[in-house]
């Protein structure tokens, strides 16, 4: 059973379980996704598979990832704690940010937490808390300055980008920095994600290589072990096809840098969207319906608060949309263009504009598929909306379709508590 038919019995057997909005997530999908990356890398050797929880941070996936033999990318404290209750920590996790507290970096080291720093201040706060012989794997993201993808807020190569240090401004310095820091292992790139092509990413690794090459000779021996070649491998939002496959990357690597199989470096993988977004999809009531200048609209329940990136910039994040009936089975008829609204207040919370669907009702379900990455962690909490539920299904091979949930949907009573109900009544009176 593909993923296609399997997504359909979810939603023919699902649709009584969703609130007015709800995230479902195909486990046999990212069972599928895993096995095909761990093929697809063999040819490289040593290489340690981590999820970019930025992409969907909630922990019975992270767990679910990790009993499959994923391990895990964080880059903030909430990442690092979410990470940490589903299981996955101390080696386990590779630790990314910017902006790495004193007391993120002394948690991690206390761990044994992989550590990538971003720049030469990180490197000499690490200096005051490394030891002797540290228990993490400890490394240097550099920024190849490449260039920029389709998707310019997405592109993280960019000559002025605030990731990394910038190579051609500093090649010489992060050498010096390497042969200062015999505890100086990785180095880190990771070009950008979604509208980065193949090709501009194994650019980046290739100058990653090069330098890790230039470190060892200059060094005398083998100080720079491994190398963190990020994520980013972008996703085909066009269909369920997957588009370029990690296999494809895996031979747009090798043909630019043949000596990455050559065995004499460990790598590291960060993907996130390529790992999850086929597997994901939302369900949303139409609430209301209505024409205005002649264009149908669809007032649903799915807006900025869940597709933000959606909504915000439709031209690089559209999402393909499916309309149902009330009891889950597809809508026939011509299509008609129509808006997909969402619920929050301002009048460009479009899930889609002038979209050909059939015409929908008061009670129809509409569809955003590949949304299992990003979409179900990025809440935008404009309105004090709530958290949508996620549930994970799996479908046997006599079609009987079984749930188990993720997440809850937020309540209001937490919705409270996150507006400071707890202080009600400590202000000074006017």
């Amino acid at each position: 059973m593909n993923r296609t038919e399997r997504k359909l019995r979810a939603l023919a057997a699902g649709h009584h379980l969703a609130d007015p909005l709800a995230g479902f997530v195909d486990l046999a999908g990212i069972r599928e996704a895993v096995e095909d990356l761990t093929k697809a890398f063999a040819p490289l050797g040593r290489v340690q598979h981590t999820v970019a929880v930025k992409a969907c941070g909630l922990a019975p996936l992270l767990r679910y990832l990790g009993d499959l033999g994923v391990d895990a990318e964080v880059a903030s404290p909430g990442e690092t704690a979410v990470a940490e209750a589903a299981g996955i920590r101390g080696p386990r996790l590779v630790l990314d940010s910017p902006a790495k507290t004193t007391a993120e970096l002394a948690h991690a080291l206390a761990e044994g937490t992989a550590v990538n720093a971003d720049n030469f201040q990180e490197l000499a706060r690490l200096d005051g808390l490394v030891g002797p012989a540290p228990r993490s794997v400890l490394g240097l993201r550099i920024n190849p300055q490449v260039g920029a993808g389709r998707i310019g807020d997405t592109s993280t190569a960019t000559t002025t980008s605030k990731f990394g240090v910038p190579l051609r401004d500093n090649r010489n310095l992060v050498k010096e920095a390497f042969a200062r820091r015999p505890w100086l292992t990785r180095l880190h790139v990771h070009v950008g994600s979604q509208g980065c092509p193949p090709e501009l990413m194994a650019e980046g690794v290739a100058a990653a290589h090069a330098l890790a090459e230039e470190i060892n000779a200059e060094a005398g021996f083998r100080q720079v072990t491994s190398l963190d070649l990020g994520g980013g491998l972008p996703v085909n939002f066009v269909s369920d096809e997957p588009g370029f496959t990690h296999a494809d990357y895996v031979a747009t690597l090798l043909a630019r840098v043949p000596a990455l199989a050559d065995g004499r470096y460990g790598f590291v993988t960060e993907f996130g969207r390529s790992l999850l977004a086929k597997s994901g999809f939302l369900v949303s009531a139409v609430e209301y319906t209505k024409v205005a200048g002649g264009r149908p609209i669809a007032v649903t329940h799915a807006g900025a608060q869940v597709a933000a990136r959606t909504v915000l910039q439709p031209e690089h994040w559209p999402l393909r949309l499916t309309a149902l009936h009330p009891d889950g089975t597809p809508k026939t008829g011509p299509g008609v263009p129509q808006d997909i609204a969402g619920p929050l207040c301002f009048a460009g919370d479009l899930l889609a504009r002038e979209r050909s669907l059939p015409l929908l009702e008061p009670g129809d379900l509409v569809v955003a598929h590949d949304t299992g990455a990003y979409y179900f962690g990025a809440h935008y909490a404009y309105n004090t909306l709530p958290r949508p539920a996620v549930h994970g299904f799996t479908v046997s091979e006599r079609g009987e379709v079984r749930f188990t949930p993720i997440r809850r949907a937020q309540t209001l009573a937490e919705l409270v508590a996150d507006a400071g109900g707890e202080f009600v009544g400590a202000l000074p009176g006017a």
